[in-house]
């Protein structure tokens, strides 16, 4: 297999890897807003958040300007570990969206003190034409060029990544690679294509073939996925699955598929040991979304401790892959192939 643990160093502090970046949205509160973790769940000190939209919002981005400390807004500790990314999901909408440069997005990620920087990127979708996802990622790839020229000081930068050929993604990376100066790369433009997981699988072992450096994959650290990255050698990726679910009433537990909390009605108590769940009834987490946010990140942190147990252990990886995807076929399916590759290359 390919999976693998590293140290990442970081300004703020250092940690082991593979790990999840949670998507940690501020602000008003709502249905996308998360609540307090860092500190809560001790191998998480991580946190994704959106360049774009913090410099969008005016009276905290001035705030920011003016020197207020971006930890002390997310109510996180001074070693908390920031990957801020451009916010790139949002420019999909044509040639003019792209709204900032490279220069002005590191400038933000520098006032937001984060230790990693995502380059400036033009995701992909569906409905581009062959010309128009060329363009896309050919501009990605100047943006992370750019970036590199003018990037300075202590944070890490990852070149984001878009293209749905694995050989377009092996040959992006490798010019990346030779013409700039990065510290991992971060793939895009995987979300939208989600459900065909043979065909991700296949563009993610072709970066992971492609370089050795950190490999973060953008908005596929949910349940499902998660195991299957870390099967692939991917060392981070980001998620705001536990926040959706949660949105949806769905509880999350390792090992089985989310179900909706309305279609249980006759347990006192949910099938989970962590700190929300584990001397809670089943009601006080029915009825407080919060809880519920909470629990499934405690899901997915569990679901990341258990594969590295079966590794530390010296489990058969593979057959504990097979169980888990053993209810569905589709995952099964790309696991399978991804295996015929992996056993290829490690």
């Amino acid at each position: 297999m390919l999976y693998r643990e590293r140290t990442l160093s970081t300004q703020h502090g250092s940690v082991n890897t593979p790990i999840l970046f949670p998507v940690r949205n501020i602000g008003t509160r709502s249905q996308d807003n998360t609540p307090e973790y860092i500190g809560e769940i001790p191998d998480l000190p991580t946190a994704m958040v959106n360049a774009r939209a913090i410099r969008e919002r005016e009276s905290q981005w001035e705030r920011l300007k003016q020197g207020a400390d971006f930890r002390d807004e997310l109510g996180a500790p001074d070693d908390a570990i920031i990957f801020a990314d451009s916010g790139g999901f949002q420019f999909q909408e044509g040639p003019g969206a792209v709204d900032t440069t490279p220069a002005e997005t590191l400038r933000t990620q520098e006032e937001i003190d984060a230790d990693i920087y995502g380059t400036v990127d033009v995701p992909l979708s569906e409905e581009c034409g062959p010309d128009e996802r060329k363009r896309r990622i050919e501009r990605s790839t100047d943006y992370a060029l750019e970036a590199s020229d003018q990037h300075s000081g202590d944070s890490l930068l990852f070149a984001s990544v878009h293209g749905y050929d694995p050989e377009v993604i092996q040959n992006t990376l490798k010019y990346l690679d030779r013409q700039g100066d990065f510290d991992g790369f971060a793939l895009g433009s995987l979300v939208p294509i989600g459900g065909q997981y043979e065909r991700v699988t296949n563009i993610i072992l072709a970066a992971r073939k492609a370089t050795d450096k950190h490999l973060h994959v953008y908005g596929l650290g949910g349940f499902l996925y998660l195991p299957l990255l870390l099967y692939l050698g991917v060392d981070s990726f980001d998620s705001s699955a536990f926040i959706r679910s949660a949105s949806h009433r769905r509880y999350l537990v390792p090992g089985f598929r989310g179900e909706i909390l309305r279609n249980i009605s006759e347990l006192e108590y949910l099938p989970c040991g962590c700190p929300v769940c584990r001397d809670r009834p089943l009601d006080d987490v029915r009825s407080d979304r919060n809880l519920l946010v909470q629990h499934n990140l405690w899901a997915l942190t569990i679901e990341l401790r258990r594969f590295r147990y079966a590794a530390a252990s010296d489990r058969d990886i593979e057959s504990y892959l097979r169980l888990r995807y053993q209810g569905n076929d589709v995952t099964l399916r790309a696991f399978k192939t991804a295996k015929q590759q992996v056993r290829g290359l490690a």
